[in-house]
Parts: structure tokens; C-alpha cells; sequence
């Protein structure tokens, strides 16, 4: 080996370490463990809550500030949650990055990512990354593709001396460079560390939220005005009693738990989804999981395994094969399946032919072949590509059996030749067999019965993609070979109706891709090959493969580790669950923020004290909103997610909120009046209105957790039993400040409750039928 291409030494290796001269790149999952502790500590709901709870703290009625303890358990669930999910993060993320070979002491090691130094020789081959910047040394037909980096999807030839930047990708060939800028330092440094951050970009559920608690903030600042002026200006109300009022007026107008359990959703799909050997590169991946609404499946890798063996070799003519099958397959540094399945058949060399050139395969032109000293050109490739007519449907009729069939053939010029590869001659066809994934068959069937569309769209032969999808289930009747399209408005309309692609090239993947989302789907994309990464990079959702190319995994938002394609259907069930559940939830914490305000802001405009104090909310905050949301959001959930969760959402949260509040504002006026009153019918009138609230906004919870099952009609009838054994429990009454010695006022609170209540299930029925929803009171059977 020529002394330039045995590498650094171990010495000089521990030098450039020392010189901090090494590859180290951002943490892979983002925020370290004191930037998760601020961050969930030190938030806009902790520090109203904190200045809310100072107040009652300064009046020394500590009991009603119990509201405080939110503040404690909203930062340790957040910090536990998302520890979790950056310890789950982080050992998946080792599993999945890139792994790049070096030479080192004359030797070829597999190290890290991050170990990569200043100065060391990277050995690439193709669907591998560049991981740092550098300078080609060798290169045996090295194509290396930088769409990523300048969006062109053409792949660039590199010769010794030319440059290569991290974040490109070898499509063929194979070759060494010297890294020259590692670390931050390099051109797309960033693109592989983001490739596994535990991130929280922007996505609609989070927008929606932001725009909700904007709204509140606003909202929020006037009412709290206007009370400390009403309450302080009530006449025989002391100073204690005035801040007491103003606090329970503003406390229940902060949706507190809807930004934490937000976050635990999706914290907790991360660790779900981990659990299952899934990777979550982008957190906002999880959302696009419950939108998908196609799921874009490569054949090879994903529907089968990503192994062949060779199982019938078919000459054409009196040309013994083997000899040139044993030359190609010891010719070519970075074998494929293909060429891995002939060099376990054909017989060990006798004696190795000299070899002039050597074409790699690609997806482009589909054959790889070799040019030898005295021996010609031999070719390996698609029959349909290389040859015609009978040989052709031979092959044809082969692979409709969903067996794989390359050609053997000599060609006429050079590999290297831009004529390549000339005129062709048949000398074998060769039958590959392959294996089925085991969990294939169920999981194309899961999809179809979620109605999700799935589109095989492959590389390889049409009738040969064809026989494996109808083996697994898929209606492939109508198999298209995409030679056959033309871009345009049918090339579209093709995409749509069909279900099976074959020949599809990289680039007709990516147009697929385009031309599903034109009307309107939400795509996923499966792959593991190089050929699927500008598909991958454009779909909504990229899926990769855990052992395929590094190039995939880094541009997918979701890698299965363990290459189970049966993952996927705990993945688009983990993103439904997360985002389903956040939605029923928000109307919960939405309704209460809507009739929390109007209550604070009628009082207001009235000039009465405000009827609760901040212990009566925050009991009624348990079972009407805190637990049932907790509980709720961590249950299944297999509706698809539609576009429009800010408007859905308020469409149940504002008239919901808005009759709640009118229950409760009648029930207060009703049994108080307007004028001023003794501190006995004041708490007589307050304990009618807080029955009112609680039987009309519990059943808001009933509302909101349909369609039934039985776990959510347990829990509502757990909240109403809460409810009923605080009214008749003699010590409640002493901690609430409750009084229902007045049988005429607690009348008057169950009827209006009632009243409330009737209101509430006439609004549900009315809004799903505007909404065009199917108004469901129980859950149907799950299959």
C-alpha cells in the first residue's frame, strides 16, 4: 500500500484528538439536560401560576393554593418525559448514523461518526455518506450525488482532487477522500446532526396551540384588570377575601395542562415508538404519521427481504457462464444483493482475468458490467433493458412469477465507453429467488383496512413486482411499467388510480411522490436504497430502513432499525393516538378557559364578587379536566388526522364554554341577585352556582370522550361520583366553603345544571352535523 494511503497512526490519531481537532458534532438529541430543565420549568403558564400562587400565599390561606402544586408536577412530568425520550433518542441515534470506514495503521476500521479526525483517509462505496468535508485520493467510478446539498438530482462524477462535502452521498462506485474540515467546520455539518435531534418545529398542532395561548394571554390581562378593581371595591369584603376572588377568577382561565400533556404525547411516542426499534429523527414526524393518507412502498428491502439467492442459471447458447458470472461477481469491491447471491453459487477463480474497466450498477441504467484484457465485455442487468424480443419475454414470463431474472451478455465496446454497452449478445439468464418478509402480507392489509392506499413502486420488473404484490394481497390486476409514462396530467392521473409501478427510475419516484400530493394526500415513503433518497427527501414522511444506505436514514423523519416493515403500523397508530387525543383533549382545556373568562369578565361588568374561591376551581379542575385529559391522551386512537385542529377544536370549546358559563352566571344571579348581601347567602348562592358549573361542565367531559367505550363511560361516571361524594361529605364542606342548608338555592342549581346539561347535548349533536361528521355515541368494533 503506497505510504499516502496507509493512513494516520494511532500517535497522530491521539494528537489530533488532543488539539480538539476531531469531528464532534451537536448532541443528537438536541437540548442538554439543563436546557430541558429550564425549559420546562421556566414557562410563561408556570410563572402566571407562580404569581398567582404568591397572592394566596400572602393572604395565609396556603389550602387554596393547592392550584400551586401544578407548577411542581407540569415541570416534573415535562423534564421526566423528555429525559426519556433524549435517553431513548441517544441510543437509538448511535445505532442509526453513519458509521465510516477509515484507514488507520495501514488498516481499514469501522469507527463513529463523531471519531472521525483531521487528516484521515474515508473509504466510500455507494449509499454511503460523506460524513466530513475532504478531497478525493482514489476513485474507482465514483458518482457522488449533492442534491441535498444544491438541489441538483444529476449524481457528479468525481475524479483524484476533486473536493466532496458532507451531507452528499455515493449513488456508485467507490473510492477514498481525506477529510480537511470536520466538525462545525464543515460545509453541511449540520445536516447529519439534525438527522437525529429530538426537535419541536413547527407542525399545525403546535401552531394551533401557540395561537390559542396568545389568544388567552390577551384575553387574559383585561379580565384580571378589571377584577382586582371589582373585587377590591366591594364594600365589608376584606383585603384577603378581595385577592382570594381575583385569584379564583384567573387561575381556571389558564389552560396549565394542555402545552404539558402536548409534549408528554409526544415525548411518549417517542419512547413507544422506540421501544419498537424505531427511531424518530423529527418529533413533529410523529404528527405527519396520523395525516398519512398513502403509503409509497419500494419492493426489494421492504416487501421482501433484502437478500436473494440464486437458484437457476439458463444459457442461451453453447457459452459456458459461470467463468464470466465468478469474474464479475470477484471484480466488483462493493457487491450488491444480486452479486453477493452469484458469488455464493458460482465456483471459486482459478485465475483472475486482468481487468481494464469496470461499470458499477446504477438505477439509472440498470446493468453494472466489466470490461476484461482478452476476454471482452460482460454485462449483468435487466433483460427487458438489454435485450428484446424473445429473450425478453422470456424473462418476462419468469418474473411474473415474482422471481427475479438478471441477463449475462457480452457487449460490443467498453464499459468506460459513452456508447457503452453497444451491441449486446445473450449468453445466460439468471433467476434469483427472493424472500418474502413475513409481516408483509398483514401489514398491506392493516393499511387497506385503515384506509390507507399503499403504491408498490419498484425499480425492478413489472410483472416480477407485480407477482409479489398479488402474493401479499394487493389487487394487481393493472401493473404499470413506468417506461411507459409521460409527464403531464396522465402521468398524474396514472399515479393515482394505479397501485403497482415497475421500472420506476429514482427520479419517477420523486415525480410519484409529487403527483400524489398534487391532490391533496399526505405521503409516506418506504425505502432503503439510494435510489428511493429524493423520493424519501420530498414525501411527507420518510421511512428508511435500518440497514440500508446512510444516505436514506439520513434524510427520513422515521428509521426502523430493525427493518421490520410490520413496524409500520404501530407507527402511523402511535402518531393518530398522539394527535387524536391532543385534539379531544384541547376542547376540554379550551372549554374551561372560554367559560372560566366569561364568568371572570360578567362579574366584572356586574360589579359582583366573583362567586368561587381558588380551591372550589381546582377541585373542579381534577375530574373535569385534568385527569380525564391525562387519561385520555394516553389511550389508542386510530382516527386519521385532518387539517383544521384550530377550528374543529373551537367549534366545540367556544359554545361549549359559552353554556357552561351562561349555567353558571344564571345560577349565580338567580340565587344571589345584584344587589349587595350577607356572607351566608353569598356562600349559599356560590355552592348552588359551583353545582350548576360542575354537572354542565362534567358533562362537557361526556361530550368530548365520544364515541364511548367502556373505560370513558367509567370515567365520567367516576367524576360525577367525585362530585357527588364532595357535596355530601360534612369535612369537604369545611375545606370548600360550601353551604346547602338552602334547599331552595340548591334547587335552583340542579335545575339550571340539568338545564346545562340538555344544552350541551343538543350543541354536540347540532355541531357534528354542520361540522358533516356522523355523530357517534359509542366506538365501533376495532378489527
Amino acid at each position: 500500500m503506497p505510504a499516502e494511503l496507509a493512513g494516520l497512526t494511532t500517535a497522530q490519531v491521539d494528537e489530533r484528538i488532543a488539539a480538539g481537532q476531531v469531528n464532534t458534532l451537536p448532541s443528537r438529541s438536541g437540548r442538554s439536560t439543563r436546557d430541558i430543565i429550564r425549559a420546562n420549568v421556566l414557562t410563561r403558564v408556570n410563572a402566571i401560576l407562580f404569581t398567582l400562587f404568591v397572592c394566596v400565599a400572602v393572604t395565609g390561606h396556603l389550602i387554596q393554593g393547592v392550584f400551586g402544586l401544578l407548577i411542581v408536577i407540569n415541570s416534573a412530568i415535562g423534564i421526566v418525559q423528555e429525559l426519556r425520550a433524549k435517553r431513548t433518542l441517544d441510543t437509538l441515534a448511535v445505532i442509526g448514523e453513519a458509521h465510516p470506514r477509515v484507514i488507520r495503521d495501514g488498516h481499514s476500521r469501522q469507527i463513529v461518526r463523531d471519531g472521525v479526525v483531521l487528516d484521515d483517509l474515508i473509504q466510500v462505496a455507494p449509499g454511503e455518506q460523506i460524513v466530513v468535508d475532504g478531497r478525493v485520493l482514489t476513485a474507482d467510478y465514483l458518482e457522488v450525488d449533492e442534491s441535498l446539498l444544491t438541489g441538483e438530482a444529476d449524481a457528479v462524477l468525481k475524479e483524484p482532487g476533486d473536493e466532496v462535502l458532507s451531507g452528499s452521498f455515493v449513488v456508485s462506485g467507490n473510492g477514498t477522500y481525506r477529510a480537511e474540515k470536520v466538525g462545525a467546520e464543515a460545509y453541511a455539518a449540520q445536516l447529519t446532526a439534525q438527522a437525529a435531534k429530538f426537535t419541536l418545529v413547527s407542525s399545525e398542532l403546535r401552531q394551533g396551540i401557540n395561537k390559542i395561548l396568545r389568544f388567552v394571554t390577551f384575553v387574559l390581562i383585561p379580565v384580571g384588570v378589571l377584577n382586582v378593581i371589582v373585587q377590591f371595591s366591594q364594600p365589608d369584603a376584606t383585603w384577603q377575601e378581595s385577592i382570594l376572588r381575583t385569584v379564583s377568577a384567573l387561575v381556571p382561565m389558564v389552560p396549565e395542562g394542555l402545552v404539558l400533556l402536548t409534549s408528554m404525547a409526544f415525548a411518549l411516542g417517542v419512547i413507544r415508538l422506540g421501544r419498537r426499534n424505531c427511531l424518530v429523527q423529527e418529533l413533529p414526524a410523529i404528527e405527519g404519521l396520523a395525516r398519512v393518507s398513502v403509503v409509497c412502498t419500494d419492493k426489494t428491502g421492504t416487501l421482501t427481504a433484502n437478500a436473494l439467492t440464486l437458484s437457476e442459471v439458463i444459457p442461451l447458447d453453447d457459452t459456458d457462464p459461470v467463468p464470466a458470472l465468478a469474474q464479475l461477481a470477484a471484480s466488483d469491491p462493493t457487491p450488491n444483493a444480486s452479486m453477493q447471491a452469484i458469488d455464493a453459487k458460482v465456483p471459486a477463480l482459478d485465475e483472475p482475468w486482468q481487468l481494464r474497466s469496470r461499470a458499477p450498477f446504477t438505477s439509472a441504467k440498470k446493468w453494472s458490467g466489466a470490461t476484461f484484457e482478452r476476454h471482452g465485455t460482460w454485462l449483468l442487468g435487466a433483460p427487458d433493458v438489454l435485450a428484446d424480443g424473445e429473450i425478453a419475454a422470456k424473462a418476462e414470463a419468469i418474473g411474473a412469477s415474482g422471481r427475479r431474472v438478471l441477463l449475462l451478455a457480452e457487449g460490443s465496446v467498453p464499459v468506460d465507453d459513452p456508447q457503452a454497452p453497444g451491441e449486446v449478445t445473450p449468453r445466460a439468464l439468471l433467476v434469483l429467488d427472493q424472500v418474502l418478509r413475513p409481516d408483509a402480507a398483514e401489514t398491506l392489509r392493516y393499511f387497506g383496512e385503515q384506509n390507507v392506499a399503499v403504491k408498490v413502486i419498484s425499480g425492478d420488473n413489472a410483472a416480477s413486482v407485480g407477482a409479489v404484490t398479488r402474493s401479499l394481497g394487493v389487487d394487481a390486476e393493472l401493473v404499470v411499467d413506468a417506461r411507459e409514462l409521460a409527464p403531464g396530467p396522465g402521468f398524474v392521473d396514472a399515479v393515482n388510480d394505479g397501485a403497482v409501478f415497475g421500472r420506476v427510475t429514482p427520479e419517477q419516484k420523486r415525480q410519484m411522490v409529487d403527483a400524489l400530493q398534487v391532490r391533496g394526500h399526505t405521503v409516506a415513503m418506504t425505502g432503503d436504497g439510494v435510489n428511493d433518497v429524493l423520493a424519501l427527501k420530498d414525501a411527507d414522511l420518510g421511512v428508511a430502513m435500518g440497514s440500508g444506505s446512510s444516505a436514506t436514514r439520513a434524510v427520513a423523519q422515521i428509521v426502523l432499525l430493525d427493518d421490520r416493515f410490520g413496524s409500520l403500523p404501530h407507527v402511523v397508530a402511535e402518531g393518530r393516538r398522539v394527535i387524536g387525543n391532543i385534539e379531544r383533549v384541547a376542547k376540554l382545556f379550551l372549554t374551561k378557559t372560554i367559560y372560566a373568562a366569561l364568568l371572570a369578565l360578567s362579574a366584572g361588568i356586574l360589579g359582583l364578587p366573583n362567586p368561587f374561591m381558588p380551591l372550589q376551581m381546582t377541585v373542579v379542575g381534577w375530574f373535569t379536566i385534568g385527569i380525564p385529559a391525562f387519561l385520555m391522551s394516553l389511550a389508542p386512537n386510530r382516527e386519521r388526522a385532518r387539517p383544521g385542529f384550530v377550528r374543529r377544536t373551537l367549534a366545540v370549546a367556544v359554545p361549549g364554554g359559552v353554556i357552561v358559563a351562561a349555567a353558571a352566571l344564571t345560577t349565580y344571579i338567580a340565587t344571589r341577585g345584584l344587589d349587595e348581601v350577607s356572607d351566608t347567602v353569598q356562600i349559599q348562592a356560590s355552592t348552588a352556582t359551583l353545582i350548576a358549573l360542575i354537572m354542565t361542565a362534567t358533562w362537557m367531559l361526556s361530550v368530548v370522550a365520544r364515541p364511548y367505550v367502556w373505560w370513558r363511560v367509567v370515567l365520567v361516571c367516576v367524576a360525577y361520583a367525585f362530585y357527588f361524594a364532595v357535596f355530601a361529605l360534612p369535612f369537604a364542606h369545611r375545606w370548600l366553603m360550601l353551604d346547602l342548608t338552602n334547599l331552595h338555592t340548591v334547587t335552583i342549581g340542579v335545575l339550571v345544571g340539568l338545564a346545562g346539561m340538555a344544552a350541551i347535548e343538543v350543541l354536540w349533536w347540532v355541531t357534528a352535523i354542520v361540522r358533516g361528521e356522523l355523530p357517534r355515541l359509542w366506538a365501533q368494533p376495532q378489527p
